[in-house]
């Protein structure tokens, strides 16, 4: 089996070259970056959800995230400025291309009554989101070890300039989008 890394310099170009009509390799869509996050409204009354989470993602991506802090106070919510209210992570080059094989490979199978990925996560302009409910869809999770389920968002930006380019790429590496 290809990693996407391997299937990105080789396959993809050919499969877009086609479709597209390229007559560049420079015009042929490709991942800049993948951004992983979560919101954490939570960590406002439970001190200890902060540091769960930068454990869990520590461990899901290897990398120890950046903690968001907000940038104004909002009374309504009980929002302090300063306050820490979400964590990201953004992932480059191999990183990138070793956390997609993840995905595809061992997150999705793992998800109860999967049957692909909405194309709805595009956002016009070729880069797609996908929403994760659940973060023990990641095999490196231990059910028993976490005191709540809280989701993650997964942002792929790409140099594509329409959503159908965007698609045929992320298609092209493997994603599995519904029928």
């Amino acid at each position: 089996m290809k990693s996407c890394s391997e299937i990105a310099k080789t396959e993809v170009f050919d499969i877009l070259t086609k479709e597209f009509n390229y007559k560049n390799f420079h015009q042929v869509p490709k991942i800049t970056k993948i951004t992983v996050s979560r919101g954490l409204g939570e960590s406002l009354n439970n001190s200890k959800a902060l540091d769960i989470s930068i454990d869990e993602f520590k461990t899901i991506i290897g990398r120890a995230p950046v903690v968001t802090i907000a940038k104004k106070a909002i009374a309504g919510f009980k929002l302090r400025e300063g306050v820490p209210i979400g964590l990201k992570v953004t992932l480059r080059k191999s990183a990138m291309y070793s956390f997609l094989d993840k995905l595809i490979h061992l997150a999705f199978p793992r998800i109860k009554d999967f049957r692909g990925i909405n194309k709805s996560g595009f956002d016009g302009r070729g880069n797609f989101n996908i929403g994760f409910v659940e973060q023990i869809a990641f095999p490196e999770i231990e059910y028993d070890k976490i005191d709540r389920i809280r989701g993650l968002n997964i942002s792929i930006s790409t140099t594509a300039k329409t959503d159908e380019e965007g698609f045929a790429l992320l298609k092209a590496l493997g994603l599995p989008f519904k029928k």
